[in-house]
């Protein structure tokens, strides 16, 4: 009877860095006059001045507010990415 002795796995394990595969950009996503203009909403929409579009209600969340102040740099063609993508 032959017996055969199982083969030990190495325990060592390989100490790997996770690289990512894009580096960061040095480039502004966002032009610098933009926080400016996102400001200057945020502030309105905390004193009730702030009306959406179409139908003129007053905006009462801060994500509108940023939403609307993103929209109108992007007509007035500022450095703002384009909006993401609905889903």
């Amino acid at each position: 009877m032959v017996i055969k002795k199982a083969a030990k796995k190495s325990t060592t394990k390989l100490s790997t860095k996770k690289s990512s595969a894009k580096k960061a950009s040095s480039s502004r996503k966002y032009g610098p006059s933009v926080s400016k203009d996102v400001e200057r909403e945020v502030k309105a929409m905390e004193q009730g001045k702030l009306k959406s579009g179409y139908s003129g209600k007053t905006v009462t969340s801060r994500k509108q507010a940023i939403a609307i102040a993103l929209s109108e740099a992007r007509k007035e063609g500022k450095k703002v990415p384009p909006p993401p993508k609905k889903g």
